[in-house]
C-alpha cells in the first residue's frame, strides 16, 4: 500500500516536471519568435520566475558550449554565474530607468516582472551553442546578439506597458550603459585589468 502511494506520488511529480518543461519549452519558443503574448504571459505569471532563471542558464550554457574551445570548462561556469548576476543588475537598472525616469503615464511594473520578461528574452541565445562549429562561432553570437536585443526591446516594452517601443529602445540603451559601466568597474577592480600575470 506504502509503495503504492510513493509510486503514484513520485509519478505525480514526474508528470508536473514534464508539464513544466514543455511550458518552458513553448514559452522560450514563442519567445525566441517575438511572440508579444508570451512576454505578458510571462510578466503577469509570478511562478514563471524559476523559468526565467532556466532560460538564462540555458542561454549562457550554449554560449560556453559555443565557445569552449577558447573559454574551456571554467569559462562556462564563470560565463554562467556572470549571466545570472547580469541578469539581475540589468533587469534592476531597467526597472529603475524605466519606472522612475522614463516611465509613461500608463507605466506600472515592478522588478519580478522584469526579471521574468527579460529572462525569456534570452532565449533566441541559445542558438549560441552551434558557436561550436568551427568558422560560424562569431556570426552566429552576432545574429544571437541581435536577436536577444530586439527580444528585449519588446520584454521592456511589455513590462513597463509602453505604447512606445522608441522609449523602450532608450530604457535598454540607458541600461546597457550602465551596466558596461558597473561590469568593467568590477571587472577593473577585482582582478582583471592592470593587474600583474
Amino acid at each position: 500500500m506504502l509503495k503504492k502511494i510513493i509510486g503514484k506520488e513520485e509519478a505525480e511529480a514526474t508528470k508536473e516536471k514534464e508539464v513544466m518543461m514543455s511550458s518552458l519549452t513553448d514559452r522560450m519558443i514563442r519567445a525566441a519568435k517575438l511572440d508579444v503574448n508570451v512576454y505578458e504571459e510571462v510578466e503577469a505569471d509570478k511562478s514563471a520566475m524559476g523559468q526565467a532563471m532556466w532560460v538564462v542558464v540555458l542561454s549562457s550554457v550554449a554560449a560556453g558550449i559555443g565557445s569552449i574551445g577558447t573559454t574551456g570548462l571554467s569559462g562556462l561556469l564563470i560565463g554562467t554565474i556572470v549571466a545570472l548576476i547580469g541578469w539581475f543588475v540589468w533587469a534592476f537598472i531597467t526597472y529603475f530607468v524605466g519606472t522612475k525616469i522614463l516611465p509613461e503615464p500608463q507605466t506600472s511594473a515592478d522588478y519580478g516582472e522584469l526579471l521574468r520578461t527579460i529572462g525569456f528574452s534570452s532565449s533566441p541565445g541559445v542558438i549560441r551553442v552551434l558557436g561550436i562549429i568551427p568558422f560560424l562561432g562569431w556570426i552566429i553570437n552576432i545574429i544571437a546578439g541581435i536577436w536577444m536585443l530586439v527580444a528585449m526591446v519588446i520584454a521592456v516594452r511589455q513590462a513597463l506597458d509602453y505604447k512606445s517601443t522608441g522609449r523602450a529602445v532608450g530604457v535598454c540603451l540607458i541600461g546597457w550603459v550602465i551596466q558596461f559601466i558597473i561590469m568593467f568597474g568590477a571587472f577593473f577592480l577585482f582582478g582583471g585589468i592592470g593587474q600583474p600575470s
